[in-house]
């Protein structure tokens, strides 16, 4: 389907629109239009979205606004596409990828507009071009829950479903996801360029990301002037505080494959993510994920093999392994010292330093292995923690534990150690760190199944809680509970 097969008027929804990413030159993307969405309707949009967007918000509710991110009608100004790139998935060369369901219409605000789920592409490959309502909810919350937890991530403006049969494992309904961010554009761009023998290419793509976004790569003294050994160690760094953070706050990203690693170091293509219930190291979120290879523990090495494969396109630019492999190193330094730092806050040590570094150390590695011993719930020991340091009533810290004794021990050894520090200034800081609400699974296949009945409510709550999740919301105390029972027979795959 054209642009021209659209016998509709582009609406102009007082937007300006331009598309670098389409001055790269046709082997870069394949111009094409969404796919129509038969009967959409609105299931949940972000206000938050539409103001970085600078979209009026009467826009937000408009019929008209549904058609064209819908699909069923086009934009004044947009430019759609769909690009190409490579990758590897679960270890192994897969070959030319590409926006398999995915269309791009342009920049605006500063920000690139896609439509996720908007039918075929030249890169859909076996696929049929959408998505389904139960992911694009998935996705559309939990992007804008991380930028809440103030993790680099993609966000959404909003997700459209219909009542359209898609078949998965079942017969679903189909959705679309508008999502944003600063670039689409991933490690497995450079891999294909990279792959194909197309130097051209991939300087040319290597030049523009450093020129948008890492300008200061052009005066690199580190790496005599390589702006390519430079912009790799700059997306190493920015991806190395991601991981970081994902640790920090429990998530599982679930499918780290190369093409879903983005050259900004953003938080992308949420699949089968979760975030931690019982604290279990080797937890793994993805039911298709068989081998473990995405396990929660294993991210932070797995981000450092991608980083390897963009160092390696990267090469034929950078031009001497040494420099690429110094270019990796900041990774190992990086994530080690963002993580401490992190950790450190969430127990509030904000004195933390050389003198006290045994101990908090000490402390930080005891009470992750007493998590891990007893399956604590993850997010609600940090916050009840953060309770205790404030002084405030919160249920009891230790009946988390089944280890009673060694929680109780633990408990002595931080209340000893909490007495050194301004334990206001420490609470505060605990507080701002650990949060009240995430996007559990099982609130996630609540707001699913509400959706399927037309009853976008729990949405609603949802996206509003995730948006300011270190804040207590009172009488929203159930959407920040341990999950029931049931919730332990969800299962999340790579399909959607």
């Amino acid at each position: 389907m054209t642009l021209a097969a659209q016998n509709f008027t582009a609406l102009d929804v007082g937007l300006t629109w331009r598309n670098s990413f389409a001055q790269l030159g046709k082997r870069f993307f394949t111009p094409l239009a969404p796919w129509p969405l038969p009967a959409p309707y609105w299931v949940g949009r972000s206000a938050s979205v539409a103001r970085e967007l600078g979209l009026n918000a009467l826009w937000l509710n408009s019929p008209e606004l549904l058609q064209v991110l819908a699909g069923n009608q086009p934009m004044a100004g947009t430019q759609p596409l769909a690009s190409v790139y490579s990758g590897h998935q679960f270890g192994q060369w897969a070959g030319q990828l590409g926006d398999g369901r995915a269309i791009l219409l342009g920049e605006t605000g500063g920000l690139e507009v896609q439509l996720k789920g908007s039918g075929l592409t030249p890169y859909s490959r076996m696929g049929d071009g959408r998505a389904v309502l139960r992911s694009s909810i998935r996705e559309f919350l939990c992007s804008e829950a991380m930028h809440g937890l103030g993790i680099a991530t993609s966000r959404a403006l909003c997700v459209i479903g219909s009542d359209a049969p898609i078949r998965r494992e079942t017969v679903e309904t189909a959705a679309v996801v508008t999502r944003v961010a600063p670039s689409f554009i991933r490690f497995g761009h450079f891999e294909h360029f990279c792959h194909h023998d197309q130097p051209a290419q991939l300087k040319i793509l290597a030049d523009y990301v450093i020129d948008r976004f890492y300008p200061a790569c052009r005066a690199s003294a580190k790496f005599s002037g390589n702006p390519y050994a430079a912009l790799l160690e700059a997306v190493s760094e920015r991806t190395a505080t991601m991981v970081a953070q994902w640790q920090a706050v429990g998530f599982c990203h679930g499918v780290l494959n190369t093409d879903n690693m983005s050259i900004l170091g953003l938080t992308i293509d949420y699949g089968p993510f979760q975030f931690l219930d019982g604290f279990d190291p080797g937890h793994i979120c993805n039911h298709s994920d068989t081998q473990g290879r995405y396990a929660f523990d294993q991210q932070p090495n797995i981000a450092y093999w991608n980083l390897f494969c963009l160092g390696q396109a990267l090469l034929p630019l950078i031009g001497e392994q040494e420099l690429a492999i110094a270019a990796l190193e900041s990774y190992k330094t990086v994530f080690p010292a963002v993580f401490e730092r992190l950790m450190f806050a969430k127990l509030g040590l904000l004195d933390a330093s050389a003198n006290t570094a045994t101990v908090d150390q000490g402390l930080l590695q005891d009470i992750l292995q007493l998590l891990a011993q007893d399956r604590v719930d993850y997010t609600l020991f940090w916050r009840r923690l953060s309770h205790v340091a404030a002084g405030t009533h919160a249920p009891s810290v230790r009946e988390l534990f089944l280890d009673r004794s060694g929680a109780d021990a633990w408990l002595l050894r931080y209340s000893e150690r909490l007495a050194l520090i301004p334990r206001g200034l420490a609470a505060d800081l605990m507080l701002e760190t650990n949060p009240k609400f995430v996007l559990r699974n099982f609130l996630g296949e609540q707001a699913i199944q509400a959706s399927k009945l037309k009853d976008y409510s729990v949405v609603e709550t949802l996206l509003r809680l995730l948006e300011s999740p270190f804040e207590e919301h009172a009488g929203f105390e159930d959407y920040a509970a341990s999950p029931p029972d049931w919730a332990s027979s969800i299962e999340i795959s790579c399909s959607s």
